[in-house]
């Protein structure tokens, strides 16, 4: 009877207060994460959602919303926080540290970057850094696009330079409590930096970054620099100089050093890169938001980095615009979504000699980004790309959406109308769960006192 007594109070204790030496084993997160980074497995109770404020609308300034998503909790499904950060920023793209303790958001147009804690409490992040000196310290890069975590450390895209405003550009080295470390120039035909060029182009653009580290290799994307990221979009597509400003190269690079290593030839500004999660699949993937082709990052029989495309998103001459890719957990599809006519595609990855498009639905009237949970069964969607390129009246739908995916069907659980409640314009989600901070969130907490002291 005391030893049950006290294996009672043990367990009361923990479910109270938790402990630091019961951390739950639970590995897994939206599947665009850093291997690096700690995951969260099963069920996510929050999604975090980087948005962009809209002048004349609630404060009109950027901010991050928390979301509950777990649908245990009388929240389920609403907006329980949001923090705003101040200004309009162009925020755009967020990204975790390796201990998954802090997430780094960036502002495009202001170049600041945003540093919230999301683990003292996950339900209510707060501001604790913002850098300010992104450009000077850089050496000129600008607009901090993707935040990607290595050990111990954030490696950040740049979009841009402060010289001419264009797609030239650089990765930024910091280390995670937000100290400068190096900037790492995106080689040119001026200066190749010792790496191979392979085709005609070497433009020096940057946009995304993946690490795949079995391979000792970092894969980056290219885009377009500030003069257009920050145009209206009808005017850009009509004026032909802009429409020469895109980026037509994907990077390989040494992990370790950080050099770059190979530049191939992939036109048509590749966007979103992720690499494959299973330790035997060699690749990486991207799709070109100008000429709407998947394409296949990969290391041939010779051990040699290679590019070619796998297969066509929808009718390139009606520029649907792929932006966000979701790769599933065990490498066999992918979420892609065209933004103008606010599609999801499903396609089938497991021959990719023969890739194909099971799937195909429409969220809304414009769509942007997409993350899916580890065990596939959840697909978020939000609904921004740019301030400036987000469709105009009754098209500008602003939302964040929950959905359930059987492999056969979408089906909406929730949709968050961010226009209706003066949010702003939804962008990228990041996921959250109290599973990475302690052993039970207070839902669990909750049920699990009652089912102890009823049985006491």
């Amino acid at each position: 009877m005391i030893k049950q007594k006290i294996a009672t109070t043990l367990a009361v204790f923990t479910l109270l207060f938790g402990t630091s030496f019961l951390v739950s084993n639970v590995y897994a997160d939206e599947t665009c994460m850093s291997p690096y980074m700690a995951k969260i497995v099963g069920q996510e109770d929050f999604v975090y959602v980087w948005t962009l404020g809209d002048e004349g609308l609630g404060d009109g300034q950027d901010k991050l919303v928390t979301v509950d998503v777990n649908p245990k909790s009388p929240k389920y499904g609403t907006v329980i926080e949001t923090l705003s950060v101040g200004g309009r920023n162009e925020a755009h793209h967020s990204g975790f540290t390796d201990d998954r303790k802090y997430l780094w958001a960036g502002g495009l147009d202001t170049n600041k970057i945003f540093i919230f804690d999301v683990h003292t409490n996950p339900a209510k992040p707060s501001l604790t850094k913002v850098i300010t000196d992104f450009v000077s310290a850089s050496g000129g890069v600008v607009g901090p696009h993707t935040t990607y975590a290595l050990p111990g450390r954030m490696m950040v895209t740049g979009l841009s330079n402060n010289k001419d405003n264009g797609g030239r550009t650089a990765l930024v080295e910091y280390s995670n409590a937000g100290e400068y470390i190096a900037t790492h120039w995106m080689p040119t035909d001026e200066n190749l930096r010792g790496a191979e060029k392979t085709g005609k182009f070497a433009d020096g653009y940057g946009y995304d970054l993946r690490a795949l580290p079995r391979r000792n290799v970092m894969v980056t994307s290219s885009f377009t620099g500030w003069s257009n990221y920050m145009m209206d979009l009808g005017k850009m597509v009509k004026d032909p100089e802009a429409m020469k400003r895109f980026g037509n190269t994907v990077v390989i690079w040494d992990l370790h050093t950080k050099k770059p290593k190979k530049i191939l030839d992939v036109p048509g500004a590749p966007l979103e890169v992720r690499c494959a999660w299973q330790p035997n699949q060699n690749w990486c993937i991207t799709t070109t938001a100008l000429t709407s082709k998947l394409w296949l990052i990969y290391e041939d029989a010779d051990n040699e980095w290679q590019a070619k495309p796998i297969a066509d998103i929808g009718d390139a001459s009606k520029i649907p615009l792929p932006v966000d890719i979701s790769l599933e957990s065990d490498d066999t599809g992918v979420w892609i979504n065209t933004f103008m006519d606010g599609k999801t595609r499903h396609f089938d990855l497991t021959d990719l000699d023969n890739v194909k498009q099971t799937y195909e639905k429409v969220i809304d009237t414009q769509v942007n980004m997409a993350s899916s949970s580890w065990d596939g069964k959840r697909v978020y969607y939000t609904s921004s790309l740019l301030a400036n390129w987000d469709k105009k009246g009754d098209d500008n739908s602003q939302y964040f959406k929950s959905y359930h995916w059987d492999g056969k069907e979408l089906v909406e659980k929730f949709s968050i109308d961010f226009n209706a409640l003066k949010l702003g314009r939804a962008h990228q989600m990041r996921f959250g769960a109290y599973s990475l901070y302690s052993n039970f969130s207070p839902i669990e907490k909750t049920s699990k006192l009652a089912k102890l002291i009823k049985q006491e």
